[in-house]
């Protein structure tokens, strides 16, 4: 079967406008596929003709600059952020496959949601007047960790007079100053690395750090020390369980270090959010929010090597600690018929235990 040209009229700019009438999330444009989206987890493809490489390569060339299109024939890799107007903002990334370059773009809301909009529990309003410490949010990629940590930066913006710095690759959510004042920096672009911006923020007199990526020992020494010397930092992992996001922090230290980092981890941690989208019943998808919040306990417990009791720790007096598990949230979802137990079982941290709970029911 021979491959179809895509039609002259192929815009990447209209592609993207009519995407977001779908209420998509990604768009994603591939050698020897037509244009596809993803809505609530799966990719859907458009009917439009199946791309080549060359209509791929001159949609993607439209959206960068000469230095743009320098870095991503040197490096292969290509990550950016851009708005256009009166359509919406975009975090895009360009790669190589066999077959040619490949874009994947993510859609960011310019309108930046409230604590309130999702639904997050009152508590991330509490966390978020801390004057210091480490607030995490983790998950999988598409889980909504850049909305959720958007969200806490807005409520700050809107109720505190902080200096504010954010360092991510790429900016996502860019922030309006209402009542705070925002520095955010574009890793490539404004700063060398994440670990270069956070050695001179301390000296850009910041109130809050967002580190967008925590990806490396420098990195995350760096925010640990921030966080120790009286800045509120928020960060990201990649990680799909609260307890889970203490040991890959631990993890990437060498043996001998690892003692100081948990003391400094029991000292600095101030809560970790681990954060999952999934699809409900009749479309649209909902966040399942598991809740470490640090207390003398759980200090313990990462100070002595102990996270494995972590778990059992959330678990208890949760009124009062207001944490709460995964499995919680899930069993709490399939009671109310938000979602189903396919989905629950699939996105769960810990399957076993929730098929032994639904089996109890």
């Amino acid at each position: 079967m021979s491959e179809t040209a895509a039609p002259k009229s192929l815009d990447v700019k209209k592609l993207l406008k009519s995407v977001l009438a779908y209420g998509s999330s990604d768009l994603h444009l591939v050698v020897g596929s037509e244009p596809q989206i993803r809505i609530d987890k799966e990719l859907r493809p458009l009917n439009l003709a199946v791309l080549n490489s060359k209509d791929v390569e001159e949609m993607a060339y439209s959206l960068i600059e000469d230095k743009q299109k320098k870095d991503f024939e040197e490096y292969n890799e290509l990550d950016f952020s851009f708005e256009l107007e009166n359509i919406g903002r975009f975090r895009a990334n360009y790669y190589r496959t066999i077959h040619g370059i490949a874009c994947a773009f993510r859609m960011i809301p310019i309108e930046i949601p409230t604590l309130d909009a999702y639904g997050n529990p009152p508590i991330f309003k509490e966390l978020i007047k801390r004057e210091k410490g480490l607030i995490l949010v983790t998950g999988p990629t598409g889980s909504g960790k850049s909305t959720t940590l958007a969200s806490m930066l807005h409520e700050i913006n809107l109720t505190e007079r902080r200096h504010i710095i954010t360092v991510e690759d790429p900016v996502e959510f860019v922030h309006t100053n209402i009542k705070s004042l925002f520095s955010q920096r574009d890793v490539g672009s404004n700063t060398a690395s994440f670990a270069s911006a956070l050695k001179y923020a301390l000296r850009q007199d910041p109130d809050v750090i967002l580190i967008g990526e925590m990806r490396d020992a420098e990195t995350i020494g760096a925010a640990l020390t921030a966080a120790e010397t009286g800045h509120l930092v928020f960060g990201t992992l990649h990680t799909n369980s609260a307890p889970g996001t203490i040991n890959r922090i631990i993890d990437v230290f060498d043996g001998e270090e690892q003692a100081q980092v948990r003391a400094q981890l029991a000292s600095s941690l101030v809560a970790v959010v681990s954060q999952t989208l999934i699809p409900k019943i009749g479309g649209g998808k909902t966040a399942t929010q598991e809740i470490l919040i640090t207390n003398p306990a759980v200090q313990n417990q990462i100070r002595e090597d102990k996270v494995h009791q972590i778990y059992s720790q959330m678990q208890l007096n949760q009124k009062e600690t207001h944490m709460t598990t995964q499995t919680q949230q899930l069993i709490e979802k399939l009671q109310k018929g938000v979602i189903t137990k396919e989905n629950a079982i699939k996105n769960s941290n810990r399957p076993e235990e929730l098929i032994k709970i639904i089996e109890a029911l």
